[in-house]
């Protein structure tokens, strides 16, 4: 492979990670063809040339105000130095410990043993060892200050380590419920074949998008791009990696060119993260219980936690249905049925839905009146098939064009449209200006920045 082909397949694969623009991605996907000296089919050329307009390669300012990452936790580093300068079992550590919850609960271990204080044991008053019982324990030359200094350390440890095991769960539901296993795909797989990492990339990007505050429907990530990709996959189907696709994409289309086998991984994969994104809806309801009825955002709501976790959850569950129905397996919903988990909706914002004719939607009624979804997977409650059914004609809804106990209806491809620049959800037509608005407070909530507002 010509090293300018794998420079530019790892820069695509890094984007699975990252939260570039679409368009950027486009670009990305059109210097692989031309590198490797591929000749484009005519929809795919136009397809790629509309998105590419727009890249920041082609923009006069080259500049975008949105962050083109994801939010990372952060790690212990800190502490881990610390602890380095105050106990001589802890060495100077790479910097790739700071980020593994399990080296740095060895370290906490392995530094307790020296005060001898146990993993855990973090009463400041119960647990500390007074001067008659660190000269017992061989620490007499150790003052109480500095033995003191280390225990509170080890404490704030631990809740450092709690914090941060915490954070990366959250930080992998979120990345998965807007681009679902693609950021898993090893690099092997996903450059296997070009066509396949054009397709998988791109979809990943469009799925990254932000939401939009707007009392419509939010932007759709199957457009006339990822059409006419797809559509190389489909003219090369003995070349392409269906495994992968089926990672971002899992239409019938898709899954049905996969073995058992790999329908059973992906299945099992599916089913431990609906599991563990359970766990994360619960402890958000545990800690401030919500108005089911309308979803609405009250004081004490984690919204932001409980957003992430429900679009996580009917992703997974999107993808676990669609791998049931290819198995044949859909005898199981006659048993387990979970719902569709909705987003909390701001006040405002279900306020326009009303001003403009709309209200909540159907899919809120029909949530409100299953059991909750934590406690169908633990088997406290049960919500087979036909109750779902029945609920869903309760409110007038069709249980399976709704996606209640179907997969959902194979998209179709929508236009492409540029991505915006988001101040607070809110799009703006300039970069700058989004920057300047977003330094001024506008659209926060909050109050504006005496000095912005005067710029402004």
């Amino acid at each position: 492979m010509p090293p300018a082909v794998e420079q530019l397949l790892r820069e695509l694969h890094a984007t699975l990670k990252l939260r570039k623009r679409s368009e950027d991605v486009a670009q990305l996907i059109q210097d692989l063809y031309a590198a490797r000296g591929t000749s484009l089919d005519p929809a795919t050329e136009a397809a790629l040339a509309k998105a590419t307009e727009q890249s920041l390669r082609r923009l006069w300012h080259g500049y975008t105000s949105m962050l083109e990452g994801f939010a990372q936790p952060v790690g212990a580093k800190r502490q881990l130095a610390c602890a380095a300068r105050l106990f001589t079992s802890v060495p100077d550590l790479p910097d790739g410990v700071a980020d593994d919850p399990a080296q740095i609960e060895a370290v906490i271990r392995r530094a307790g043993q020296e005060i001898r204080r146990a993993y855990g044991h973090n009463d400041f008053g119960r647990d500390r060892l007074d001067r008659a019982g660190r000269a017992e324990a061989g620490l007499g030359e150790l003052s109480k200050r500095q033995y003191n200094k280390r225990f509170r350390l080890l404490c704030r440890m631990e809740a450092k380590l709690a914090r941060l095991v915490h954070e990366q769960h959250r930080y992998e539901v979120t990345i998965t419920g807007k681009g679902a296993f693609a950021h898993a795909l090893p690099y092997e797989l996903f450059a296997a074949d070009p066509d396949t990492a054009a397709f998988v990339a791109y979809v990943t990007a469009r799925g990254y998008m932000r939401s939009v505050f707007t009392n419509g429907r939010q932007r759709q990530v199957y457009d006339e791009v990822a059409a006419a990709l797809f559509g190389r996959l489909r003219a090369h189907p003995e070349r392409t990696c269906w495994y992968a696709i089926a990672h971002v994409h899992p239409t019938a289309e898709v899954l049905e060119r996969l073995s058992d086998e790999e329908l059973n991984q992906l299945l099992a994969r599916w089913t431990r993260f609906l599991r563990e994104v359970a766990g994360l809806l619960e402890d958000a309801w545990e800690r401030c219980p919500l108005e089911r009825d309308t979803m609405i955002v009250r004081r004490g709501n984690d919204s932001s936690t409980w957003n992430q976790a429900a679009q996580a959850w009917n992703t997974a569950r999107a993808h676990w249905l669609a791998l049931l129905t290819e198995l044949g397996r859909m005898d199981v919903l006659d048993r387990i049925c979970p719902g569709k988990v909705p987003r909390l909706m701001a006040a405002d914002v279900a306020y326009w839905h009303r001003r403009s004719g709309g209200g909540l939607h159907p899919d809120t009624y029909v949530w409100a009146e299953l059991p909750l979804p934590w406690e169908v997977l633990r088997g406290e409650e049960e919500c087979p098939r036909s109750l779902v059914e029945a609920v869903c004609a309760r409110h007038g809804v069709d249980p399976v064009a709704g996606a209640w106990t179907a997969p959902r209806p194979t998209a179709e491809a929508v236009a492409f449209s540029r991505t915006p620049e988001l101040v607070h959800g809110v799009a703006v037509a300039d970069p700058l200006m989004a920057s300047a608005l977003r330094s001024a407070g506008i659209f926060s909530g909050k109050g504006k920045r005496a000095a912005a507002q005067e710029w402004l």
